[in-house]
């Protein structure tokens, strides 16, 4: 049984050159779910809070955003992409981490019937790797990038003794990403399996 499956490019705003990465991801998929797609293949740790912009909604934690804004936020894992989808929107704004706001750009590049002998969600392509956590925003990972590499920086050993090693901006680390993204889609075949054989299983973040 084949799903619809949306691609997506992920782009960091604000960077040049560009970081970015292409994934397929089922549009059966709530917005958590979504949340933890992009941080496996942005690198990230999921040590933040986060949110989603579709449109004039938002949506993100609510419980643990209580006191911290004055919009209305909706519950992530309450709405799947499809429902994004059917209200016409295919760009989303993705913010991590409110400390460093990492603003993502979300583009729907198309939606179609996934590969029967392929397990989503999927790695497509992208370029350049993530900023660190907790580097401090933008201005922050300017510097960063510049002592890493330039090994006659006044700063460069002390960036890369922070970092805990060596940093190539140009290595996305693709074989990480794939064995993180397989994980999620080893986590979501027992509840698809148990669909399409009928049994039932308890409601997840893909949904069946």
């Amino acid at each position: 049984m084949n799903e619809p499956v949306a691609r997506l490019r992920i782009t960091l705003q604000n960077i040049e050159p560009a970081i970015w990465r292409r994934v397929d991801v089922p549009t059966s998929a709530t917005l958590t779910a979504l949340h933890g797609v992009i941080q496996t293949a942005m690198r990230w740790q999921d040590a933040h809070l986060f949110e989603f912009v579709a449109g004039d909604r938002v949506y993100g934690e609510p419980h643990l955003r209580e006191g911290m804004s004055v919009r209305k936020v909706l519950q992530a894992r309450s709405v799947r992409l499809q429902q994004i989808l059917d209200r016409g929107i295919d760009r989303l704004l993705y913010v991590y981490d409110f400390g460093d706001d990492w603003r993502h750009d979300l583009v729907v590049e198309g939606v179609r019937e996934g590969d029967a002998d392929v397990d989503y969600p999927a790695f497509v392509d992208g370029a350049r790797r993530a900023p660190p956590e907790d580097v401090g925003g933008l201005p922050g990972y300017a510097d960063f990038l510049a002592a890493v590499t330039k090994p006659r920086h006044r700063e460069h050993k002390r960036m890369l003794t922070w970092y805990g090693g060596p940093y190539d901006p140009d290595d996305i680390d693709e074989p990480d990403i794939r064995r993180g993204l397989a994980a999620i889609a080893d986590r979501r075949r027992g509840p698809l399996m148990s669909h399409r054989t009928g049994r039932r299983s308890a409601p997840g973040q893909y949904g069946s």
